[in-house]
């Protein structure tokens, strides 16, 4: 059994949601629950696997983190023999990721809070990379948002749990990732001007040019691009 009441209306098109239920809350989910899938996938994922990396962990995001689906454990384990360090964040993407900016000047843009953490082995693999003279690739604007959010002026990074509302735009200067490797986003999103801001405004609108002329797959079960 599983009753929802609606307390209040909140700005943005928020719901405050008060649950009334018996057994385990997160089980009666599943169990009744459909996938949160982007409002541009129209159809019913018949294998909710789909819609997850293979090395998702915990629960708690609205939205996978879609560059690392082009990942099998199979090509993980040949980017390992490759001699790469392979370092793992979590960060809980909440429905603002799919929000349109819709202020005329960004920096009036409210960014939506989301919950991180970085375990410290992590945390040793990525700062010893740097200190190496290493590049340090994120895969997804989601993994690049925790490291550029706890990262310290150098890219060091610790140990930590907290949230961000992090808002990256042209004009930030990267402090801990080199390269990134993402999907193709929608346009006036909040993720199309944070690949912008690494790779610069003109040469990613050349980059979805050339993607549009070749029909390539946008989105979340798109194709991605590796911006050095």
């Amino acid at each position: 059994m599983l009753k929802a009441e609606i307390l209040d209306i909140m700005e943005g098109g928020n719901r405050k949601v008060k649950f009334e239920y018996q057994g385990i809350f997160n089980e009666i989910l599943d169990q009744i629950g459909l996938m949160p899938l982007p409002p541009y996938i129209k159809e019913k994922l018949e294998d909710k696997s789909r819609y997850q990396t293979v090395y998702a962990k915990y629960e708690g995001s609205s939205a996978a983190p879609t560059a690392g689906l082009h990942f099998t454990e199979e090509l993980l384990e040949k980017v390992k023999e490759k001699g790469v360090e392979i370092a793992n964040v979590t960060l809980h993407v909440g429905i603002g990721t799919f929000r349109p900016v819709k202020v005329e000047n960004v920096e009036e843009h409210q960014m939506h809070t989301e919950h991180y953490y970085i375990k410290q082995e992590d945390v040793e693999k990525i700062n010893q990379t740097k200190k190496n003279g290493g590049r340090i690739i994120a895969v997804g604007t989601t993994s690049c948002r925790v490291l550029e959010s706890i990262a310290d002026e150098n890219g060091m990074v610790k140990e930590q749990e907290g949230d961000t509302s992090i808002f990256i735009y042209p004009g930030y200067k990267f402090k801990c990732i080199d390269s990134l490797i993402t999907n193709f986003h929608l346009p006036e999103s909040t993720l199309i001007m944070l690949v912008s801001a690494l790779a610069g405004k003109d040469y990613i609108m050349k980059a979805y040019k050339h993607a549009v002329e070749n029909k390539y797959r946008f989105f979340s079960f798109g194709d991605a691009m590796l911006i050095l």
